[in-house]
């Protein structure tokens, strides 16, 4: 273990600096959408039945593998095996991270523009959600603007990954997470005292099972491994900050619930926002930037509203940025010995141009399609990320855990760090045998077959 790495101060710095990589865009921007579009409160039960039974083993081995070596996702697996397979596994995580902020940092753009247009009172003159969805197209439409924005955005998250773990991650995580939770309070009782909210309330906690099929199942597990930031190498960077004494097991849960916790509330201020004024909350991902522009600004006090909700988006997307872009800087960090600032410039600058493309997706280059899939670069990134790279992470993650390093030394590696503090994962339970039971099970059969199906869902093949 390198006594010289940067760790986190405590273990609860790591869970926030963890939540807020978990606490990204997935939950503000996408969670709401997709529930509504499949049963409200149905599809939340399914989520979070596949966050315990997915979720949570993906994610206590990838901070585990991170803890245990010290390392970033290749030479985290370089040194737990020498077969050479398993580090091309570890560098998938990276180039998984690198695409996804290729396109992550368009739509962070997107929630800087509109925090300032928000500021400016812009939101006041829409009266419809049609014409949010005229000026969005409109501002798309002009390549500046969104290579601007996305400038801006990049400079901020290079920036705080410059100053390091302590006086950057940590530092940012401590600051931004609070507001973030903060400002979505706000946001949930403003949304509970509108006239209606109740069929919002409804909406989300009352399960229509007609709803659900087995595409349902899928999709939310899809999401639930999505949201908490796996099979990017994420988690596995944040772990190897950890110090040997940090418990894994209940750092995890504690993610987990922040993650789950803040989709829900999201969900709590959208709905009844959407909900009171009559609009339909099946709306697609134009419900963050077509439909609530002006709902929220034609509220009494709607200008505050409106400003705080896109500062809360912009912070969602800032927390997992900076997680994204740091799997590619400790990479070069612990596998070439770049110094922190050349490592940060260096990726920031590839990441930055990567992004271009996807930027012009919406104007100049918005006919270019790839492969003859008629997708554009945008579309590519956000589906090759999706639907390809973080699903074959997580498999790949749940096969090396348990027929590689093994359950029975994944099991020693977790009680490491034992605190026995009072969680489902306190210090009795882990150490008996029905708990090694359960998780082998989770991690040998159970993930890697759900993952599978996953997979071939994404690409129509059930």
């Amino acid at each position: 273990m390198s006594n010289n790495r940067e760790q986190w101060s405590s273990k609860a710095s790591f869970i926030l600096a963890a939540a807020g990589s978990a606490v990204g865009l997935g939950n503000i921007w996408k969670f709401p959408y997709i529930a509504g579009e499949n049963g409200g409160a149905a599809f939340l039960f399914i989520y979070l039945i596949c966050i315990i039974l997915v979720g949570l083993p993906i994610l206590n081995i990838e901070i585990l593998l991170g803890r245990a070596t010290q390392k970033n996702p290749v030479g985290a697996f370089k040194t737990l095996t020498d077969k050479p397979f398993w580090k091309y596994v570890g560098a998938l995580g990276v180039f998984a991270s690198f695409t996804i902020l290729s396109f992550y940092s368009i739509v962070g753009g997107w929630s800087v523009a509109y925090t300032l247009e928000a500021l400016k009172g812009t939101f006041s003159s829409f009266g419809t959600p049609q014409i949010a969805a005229d000026f969005f197209n409109l501002k798309n439409s002009n390549p500046m603007w969104v290579i601007g924005y996305h400038t801006a955005f990049f400079l901020l998250i290079v920036g705080i990954i410059l100053s390091g773990v302590r006086q950057g991650l940590e530092k940012a995580s401590k600051f931004l997470m609070p507001l973030l939770f903060g400002i979505l309070m706000i946001l949930v009782v403003q949304g509970l005292m509108l006239p209606g909210a109740d069929r919002g309330i409804s909406f989300l906690f009352n399960p229509d099972w007609s709803k659900i099929n087995p595409q349902t199942f899928l999709l939310a597990l899809g999401h639930a491994f999505f949201t908490l930031s796996l099979g990017m190498g994420a988690m596995m960077t944040y772990g190897s900050y950890l110090s040997e004494k940090d418990d894994v097991v209940n750092a995890s849960y504690m993610v987990a619930f922040l993650d789950t916790v803040i989709a829900i509330l999201a969900g709590v201020a959208i709905f009844t926002v959407v909900f009171s004024s009559g609009y339909d909350p099946t709306a697609g991902p134009g419900l963050v930037f077509h439909v609530l522009p002006p709902l929220l600004a034609q509220l009494s006090g709607g200008y505050i509203f409106a400003l705080l909700f896109f500062l809360l988006l912009t912070i969602a997307a800032v927390t997992s940025a900076i997680s994204i872009l740091e799997v590619s800087v400790a990479y070069l960090v612990d596998e070439l010995n770049y110094s922190r600032k050349k490592a940060t410039l260096t990726m920031g600058m590839l990441v930055y141009c990567a992004a271009i493309p996807c930027a012009l997706s919406f104007n100049v280059w918005s006919d270019v399609t790839l492969l003859g899939t008629g997708l554009t670069f945008f579309d590519m990134a956000d589906f090759l990320a999706s639907n390809v790279l973080l699903p074959l992470g997580g498999f790949f993650l749940a096969i090396f855990a348990g027929y590689v390093w093994g359950i029975d030394e994944v099991v020693r590696n977790l009680l490491i760090g034992d605190s026995g503090s009072v969680y489902f994962g306190n210090s009795i339970l882990r150490k008996s045998l029905s708990f090694k039971s359960i998780f082998g099970f989770l991690i040998r059969y159970l993930s890697p077959i759900l993952i599978f199906l996953v997979f071939l869902y994404q690409f129509g093949w059930i």
